[in-house]
């Protein structure tokens, strides 16, 4: 009996490691299949900048760590000589992260808050209502005048981004919480609303906290590059700025930098989101 389940056991092993290779081969056929339609949609454009082909991007990308550039860290005022890559993606992590974090702090703060509470839900939601439909970038006129192009007009943007994605993950988490889960809390003693929401309700909204932050990393670096076209310094303008002088190879470099930060931010969280909810 014991072998038999040793056999059943390795077979699934086995089984399972077939289909993890098969899922990398077709996602890597699938990559090389792109990179084919790229090459030769480059080879049949012309003008030949109109389309980089993936050589020329590549180059350029490598570019990017081939010079240096200073730039000035916020607040601190002290300078930094960093290689030309990650000096633009620095400035733009220095308006990203601020405008995420707080954005998502204050945006699962009040959507908590409301999910939880009926009467403030009632006060605020047609204001919701009437301020959810705006895109973050129309916001980019006021930030313009209220915060100058720079930093702080760039993270406010950003903020506003998040602040929606992460409102609406906290608050249909909190309001999707089961009457059962509170019934058994009530039973079991739980009776403060405070300690309902703290013991109940946030363990069972947090899965979709965790999504709506997630969601929120990828949806504000789109934001972010949008904020950056008005002026403010980081990948985005550099992308402009490089379209403007035809240096398309460097636009789709900056691309490329883009992806590898979110892929590396969406991996990194992925991990703390598993420890997190590993009591599932």
């Amino acid at each position: 009996m014991s072998h038999q389940t040793d056999t059943d056991s390795n077979t699934m092993v086995t089984a399972g490691f077939e289909g993890d290779v098969k899922r990398y081969l077709r996602g890597l056929g699938g990559l090389l299949a792109f990179l084919l339609v790229w090459w030769a949609g480059a080879m049949v454009t012309q003008p030949s900048y109109l389309v980089p082909g993936p050589v020329d991007s590549a180059h350029a990308f490598f570019d990017l760590f081939a010079t240096s550039t200073a730039i000035v860290v916020p607040i601190f005022g002290s300078e930094l000589v960093l290689p030309t890559g990650v000096a633009r993606l620095a400035e733009t992590l220095f308006h990203y992260v601020p405008g995420l974090l707080l954005g998502a702090s204050c945006g699962i703060g009040l959507g908590l808050a409301m999910g939880w509470n009926g009467v403030l839900d009632d006060w605020l939601r047609p204001l919701v209502r009437a301020l959810r439909p705006i895109p973050p970038l129309a916001w980019v006129v006021f930030a313009i005048v209220w915060f100058g192009i720079h930093h702080t007009g760039a993270a406010f943007i950003v903020f506003v981004g998040a602040f929606w994605i992460n409102f609406y993950g906290a608050y249909g988490g909190v309001e999707g919480v089961s009457s059962e889960l509170t019934d058994a809390a009530s039973t079991l003693g739980v009776e403060r609303d405070l300690s309902m929401l703290k013991l109940v309700a946030l363990p069972s909204a947090a899965p979709h906290v965790l999504t709506g932050f997630r969601t929120s990393i990828g949806r504000c670096w789109m934001i972010v590059v949008g904020a950056e076209l008005f002026g403010a310094p980081g990948v985005g303008y550099e992308i402009i700025n490089a379209s403007n002088n035809l240096a398309m190879a460097t636009s789709v470099a900056y691309m490329f930098l883009i992806s590898l930060a979110f892929l590396c931010m969406d991996v990194g969280f992925r991990l703390v989101e598993r420890s997190v909810l590993a009591w599932r």
